[in-house]
């Protein structure tokens, strides 16, 4: 291996939005997750609703922001496209 190209490892904590906390090896010192395998569907069986921020509901709200906007000029020109 070619010295002085490679990161640095040190002991990394892991913490899930669960609560679930363990300790690995990485590059980074704290690493946060959603998922870890005592919460992810694919390990427990169980399903778990996962909101990745809301994207579906923050394009219709921009969508609908857009589309209001849009009417408004139609409705000060009098034009319709």
């Amino acid at each position: 291996m070619k010295q002085g190209i490679h990161p640095e490892y040190v002991l990394a904590t892991v913490r899930c939005s669960c609560g679930a906390e363990f300790t690995t090896r990485a590059t980074q010192e704290q690493i946060r997750v959603e998922l870890c395998n005592q919460c992810h569907p694919f390990y427990t069986g169980k399903q778990k609703l996962v909101d990745s921020g809301g994207r579906v509901e923050r394009y219709k709200q921009r969508y609908a922001k857009s589309q209001a906007k849009k009417a408004e000029a139609e409705q000060k020109t009098g034009k319709k496209s």
